[in-house]
């Protein structure tokens, strides 16, 4: 089961990104190419998924680009690692529910490595981190399955701005915030994207 790692060091556009997972889709589906772990960044971004609501935008004068993967609204920028993948399900029995599981998993056991202990909420996908009675969220996953093949893929806050989300409500969850990693501990994650991937492939391989 050959998966490409691939690691982007300057920011890529949104939109190239989309171009390259869904050309990478048509070719895994005709059986021309091998699955795909994508890791980069992207400059400040506002993507809403196809089941936001515009009253989710709480400031009207921000950009907001439509896409085609699950979730609410959620805002991508530097600081913020992105983990964009383009995996074949028909390998992996055609559970979806238990690759979102596998996703969930692979972020929280990466975290913890940074002995920062992380959950998954069933009612509100995504990762999150509880410090006394708040909840914020650490992470957000957004993926979309076509022809049986997964992609689109998730995002860990690291030191990205947090002051963007104040724009949305983020991934429409009113009730709970967001934070990143520096927030929570401030050490060096320069590692984090390799124990990620490592983590990641195992967990697919498994």
């Amino acid at each position: 089961m050959n998966i490409e790692i691939k690691k982007s060091q300057k920011p890529v556009k949104y939109d190239d990104a989309i171009r390259l997972m869904e050309q990478r889709l048509l070719e895994i589906h005709q059986k021309k190419s091998n699955d795909l772990i994508w890791i980069l960044e992207h400059k400040d971004l506002y993507t809403a998924g196809t089941s936001y609501n515009e009253n989710e935008i709480i400031d009207k004068s921000i950009n907001i680009l439509k896409t085609n993967r699950g979730g609410k609204i959620t805002y991508h920028g530097p600081g913020q690692l992105i983990c964009y993948f383009v995996i074949d399900l028909k390998k992996r029995n055609k559970d979806i529910r238990k690759f979102i599981s596998l996703i969930e998993k692979t972020i929280i056991d990466t975290l913890m490595t940074y002995k920062i202990k992380t959950f998954s909420d069933k009612k509100n996908i995504g990762i999150w981190y509880k410090k006394n009675l708040k909840i914020e969220k650490v992470a957000a996953i957004g993926v979309r399955v076509s022809k049986w093949i997964a992609y689109h893929g998730f995002s860990i806050n690291i030191n990205n701005n947090l002051e963007k989300y104040k724009a949305i409500i983020p991934c429409g969850i009113k009730d709970k915030g967001v934070t990143n990693l520096k927030m929570i501990r401030n050490q060096d994650y320069k590692k984090l994207k390799n124990i990620l991937i490592d983590n990641f492939v195992f967990n697919l391989k498994s």
